[in-house]
């Protein structure tokens, strides 16, 4: 009994007086349990939390995706670019040649392949720059700086929005095409050319219309 009476005594003296763990102990173990979950998620200091994967999945679309969308818009505006390339065609296509009885097209000087135009929305919604290339019938045409200066005028008087002209020869089809690249779209040349009453009295020749 006296065994026994020891053993009873021993058990309680340890349960009241063993000194307890605090309850911050329990709240740093699973601090530490939660340290361990983030740094088995955690490669070269770089962490890859689910949240953090997933932010940076909803803020940076996929290219693929962004060029899905603007699609449709450029389609729209490839379609608007080519209507207003064939109006152009139409302004032109019938001025007469200075020396022969032929427009322009017959004798292919202009076609539509040589017109581009690109949209100037720096400016406003409504401009566009109006591109055009064109062939002189021979390499030594002396009249290829009329021809563009006809060209020029129909359209600066027929064009129904605010443009910026670029005309030029086509590249290698004329021995001093440079030179008369410059000429052609030199505005005081232009004006002063236009002023000559035997220069207009000739381009407004070649770009009157056809009574039908």
């Amino acid at each position: 009994m006296v065994v026994t009476f020891l053993y009873i005594l021993y058990h309680v003296w340890k349960m009241t007086f063993e000194p307890r763990l605090p309850a911050s102990t329990h709240v740093l173990r699973d601090a530490g349990v939660s340290v361990a979950r983030q740094a088995s998620n955690t490669s070269d200091g770089v962490p890859h939390s689910e949240s953090t994967e997933e932010t940076a999945a909803n803020s940076c679309p996929t290219n693929h995706m962004g060029t899905l969308t603007s699609t449709p818009n450029q389609e729209e505006q490839d379609d608007e670019l080519e209507l207003l390339s064939g109006d152009v065609y139409d302004i032109i296509k019938d001025i007469r040649d200075p020396e022969k009885p032929n427009t322009l097209e017959e004798l292919k000087v202009v076609n539509e392949e040589g017109i581009h135009l690109a949209r100037l929305d720096h400016i406003e919604e409504d401009a566009y720059t109006v591109h055009i290339a064109f062939t002189p019938t021979v390499p030594h045409c002396s009249l290829a700086t009329l021809i563009g200066l006809c060209i020029r005028v129909k359209l600066e008087r027929n064009l129904p929005y605010k443009h910026k002209v670029n005309i030029v020869i086509q590249k290698g089809t004329h021995s001093t095409e440079d030179s008369i690249n410059k000429q052609i779209n030199d505005k005081e040349r232009i004006a002063a050319a236009m002023e000559n009453p035997n220069l207009r009295e000739l381009v407004e020749k070649c770009i009157k219309e056809d009574d039908y």
